[in-house]
């Protein structure tokens, strides 16, 4: 395509073909806001509760992102799971989920693809489970996103995803995808990570508002 094509469709060659001219449905003012950072140290659970610690989960924001960056347990094959505050103290919303998994392993001698039927949830107030068989060897730990969307409607249900890349237990790369929603009009005011077993040895949690 010639230099003076590119011109005319309004790209900027000097910043990555970056599109200077207007774009219909962009805002400006989408932007990603830090709230909060937990850095575990041997917790069995990490909460991010409304109102609690400088922690914000109501209207401020339509979506919340979870970050959690070189979680480390102190057991091996540990799995983390995650459960939601609908009101009250107990993290026990109802949630229907589904649960898949890559996995190849670091002597390329198995891989796979596969839905995990223990690992997804159908009206159960019961924990998530986000991150399975993580090893506890000194350079393994879990990384990965959770989404929350617009969890103080009162309208909807409230819909999370997540994915996490994962060190396991048996020197294999596992790529876990789960997604559902809290099957409650309540607001959802809590979030709360925990394991199977032994504790968060180290790692940080931190979560972001996005306008």
């Amino acid at each position: 395509m010639a230099l003076s094509k590119l011109a005319a469709n309004s790209f900027d060659l000097t910043d990555n073909y970056a599109l200077t001219g207007t774009v219909t449905g962009v805002v400006s003012t989408q932007k990603l806001f830090l709230i909060k950072n937990i850095d575990a140290s041997s917790d069995s659970t990490i909460s991010f509760v409304n109102g609690s610690s400088s922690v914000v989960l109501d209207g401020t924001y339509k979506t919340y992102l979870f970050r959690l960056i070189n979680i480390h347990p102190s057991n091996n094959t540990t799995t983390f799971s995650v459960n939601f505050r609908d009101g009250g103290s107990n993290y026990d919303a109802t949630k229907t989920t589904t649960f898949f998994a890559a996995n190849h392993s670091e002597d390329d001698s198995s891989t796979s693809l596969a839905y995990a039927t223990g690992a997804d949830l159908a009206q159960s107030t019961g924990t998530q489970k986000i991150a399975t068989s993580v090893g506890n060897d000194n350079d393994e730990n879990f990384n990965g996103e959770l989404y929350l969307f617009n969890p103080s409607n009162t309208t909807f249900v409230k819909h999370f995803m997540g994915v996490n890349q994962i060190s396991n237990h048996s020197d294999t790369s596992a790529q876990e995808f789960y997604s559902g929603y809290c099957n409650v009009t309540a607001a959802i005011d809590g979030v709360q990570f925990s394991t199977s077993a032994g504790t968060f040895e180290t790692g940080r949690i931190a979560l972001y508002g996005i306008k």
